[in-house]
């Protein structure tokens, strides 16, 4: 277990990066499918990563998106990405208790890892929440680095591990 000694925060609200940029980025790591298709652990997915098994449409989803058994549009795609953006964020928020207090791509990187884990995947990266809660940024993302999410998703994770430890995205 680590030992966090008094670290002070900077920031008193830090705020997350905004919908259009973190979108982007998400559709870089995950790419966008109109069409219903099933995912490297075989759950029924479409649009930007939106596993369907897991996180199935709200109503008022259902209303917006249609039938999405023949596929969807573009713009239903980012309609149900803003929705999975703000509903890890708020997990995020709920369950991180020094989530608000990161820099907002610090905030971004968790918000990354939670998208493809899901939040209590998330939650499993214990040493590396530790670190990041201290500040220790190098141990945060070894951390990143040396796990199963790694290994199953290469660049993402190397691309993620570096926003933890130096604060910049860069692709």
């Amino acid at each position: 277990m680590m030992l966090c000694l008094g670290r002070a925060f900077l920031w008193e609200s830090k705020t997350l990066l905004d919908l259009y940029t973190i979108s982007q980025r998400l559709q870089i790591h995950e790419g966008l499918r109109l069409k219903p298709y099933f995912c490297t652990s075989g759950k029924q997915t479409i649009g930007v990563g939106r596993c369907l098994d897991t996180n199935p449409l709200t109503p008022e989803e259902e209303k917006v998106v249609g039938d999405w058994r023949h596929g969807i549009t573009k713009g239903a795609a980012i309609y149900l990405l803003h929705n999975d953006i703000k509903r890890i964020t708020k997990e995020c928020k709920k369950k991180i208790a020094f989530f608000k207090e990161l820099d907002d791509e610090r905030q971004y990187a968790l918000l990354d890892m939670a998208f493809n884990l899901g939040i209590n995947g998330l939650l499993q990266f214990r040493r590396m929440l530790e670190a990041l809660a201290c500040g220790n940024y190098n141990t945060a993302a070894a951390e990143c680095l040396s796990s199963k999410y790694a290994q199953d998703t290469g660049v993402r994770a190397e691309r993620i591990a570096r926003v933890i430890k130096t604060g910049k995205f860069t692709l």
